[in-house]
């Protein structure tokens, strides 16, 4: 058995320019930059939120998506400029520091937009909402029938500027369903009745990426794209509709290698028991990094340019894979988990789940480090 001491190799790399292209590309699509409303919540997909922002703001962005106000004020406080929309609401303890980050809020009930105007008229300051409506997902939202009477009775709130209104698609995959149809059917005739009445905001928005590259009526005033931005496509059927390039590469190095005979076990349980004289590698990523354990002797990863199996059970800290057949292996090479000659969504696929999870469930202690 040899062994290498180096630092932990486990590290996510970000492609800048693959992210700075991909904004361009659906810019393009969308109308321009000022359409575009990257979303960067979980950690921008689990790629690195300020990184990624600073990299999306120096090409071009001039507004961000953030699940919560917490991610606001990281972004804030990193000196990223322009708005920042906060998709999932905000709970009353985060109204202080909504208005003064000057974050600007999804809201769908008068009870929070109220305290949200209390606590802005209190700072001397106004605060920005986004009314959502809920067309179909049954998530979140004002119903589209009660949004006219709603939207009204935002206006006539002090301190409050009604600056949108949105709504979220229930299919994140493909909008060729009648789902989606009849979700967009529902939300353009509420934004055709509030032109007619002169209640339309300044910005209306709905679509995700697969709407932003596949279905035009949905793009509106602005689009959230979030898994197009960094080079994975929602669905097969989107991938003639851009040229998007993967901005993410898992990556580790090989740390261990033992010879071990025939009938061996390998990781907790011996799940895998080797049928010939073979070589296993140990790898310094684990499930604690977000690699799922689900890909137990069912996944594979990259070394040499080669596709090998991984051997035994994931752990927490580290995973082991069989590298047999890998001529001249040693300490140090480095292994792709995910990546380009990986795509994640076919690791996803194996995994039995959706690149959004694989994506954003990369652990904190995996380093960004941006080429």
């Amino acid at each position: 058995m040899t062994h290498d001491p180096q630092a932990r190799p486990t590290i996510v790399e970000i492609d800048g320019r693959a992210l700075a292209r991909n904004f361009g590309e659906i810019a393009r699509i969308a109308g321009g930059a000022a359409a575009v409303l990257p979303v960067v919540k979980s950690n921008a997909y689990g790629h690195g939120l300020v990184a990624v922002a600073r990299a999306l703001q120096a090409a071009g962005a001039e507004r961000f998506a953030v699940a919560t106000a917490d991610e606001g004020a990281e972004l804030r406080a990193a000196g990223v400029r322009g708005t920042i929309v906060v998709l999932g609401g905000v709970y009353r303890d985060d109204h202080v520091h909504v208005v003064d980050d000057q974050l600007t809020a999804v809201v769908w009930d008068a009870a929070t937009a109220t305290d949200l105007a209390s606590v802005a008229r209190a700072r001397g300051r106004a605060v920005a909402v986004h009314l959502k409506i809920d067309t179909g997902m049954s998530r979140l939202g004002v119903d589209a029938d009660a949004a006219p009477d709603m939207l009204a009775s935002l206006r006539r709130i002090p301190g409050l500027t009604l600056e949108g209104v949105l709504t979220h698609f229930c299919n994140a995959e493909s909008v060729g369903g009648p789902e989606t149809a009849r979700q967009l059917e529902r939300f353009g005739a509420l934004i055709a009745t509030l032109a007619r009445a002169g209640m339309r905001p300044p910005v209306v928005h709905a679509a995700n990426s697969a709407a932003t590259l596949s279905e035009p009526a949905a793009r509106f005033d602005w689009v959230r794209p979030g898994l197009a931005l960094y080079g994975v496509y929602p669905s097969a059927t989107t991938r003639t509709q851009a040229a998007l390039v993967p901005v993410m590469r898992f990556v580790t190095r090989i740390v261990a290698l033992r010879a071990v005979p025939a009938g061996t076990g390998v990781s907790y349980g011996s799940t895998f028991v080797t049928t010939r004289p073979s070589r296993i590698a140990t790898l310094p990523v684990g499930y604690a990094d977000g690699y799922p354990r689900v890909l137990s002797n069912r996944g594979v990863v990259v070394v040499r340019g080669e596709r090998v199996p991984v051997a035994g059970r994931v752990c927490m800290d580290q995973t082991m894979i069989d590298v047999t057949a890998i001529r001249d292996v040693a300490v140090g090479d480095e292994v792709e988990l995910w990546g380009g000659a990986l795509p994640v969504d076919e690791v996803a696929a194996t995994a039995g789940t959706i690149a959004y999870e694989l994506l954003a469930r990369v652990g904190p202690r995996v380093r960004r480090v941006v080429r």
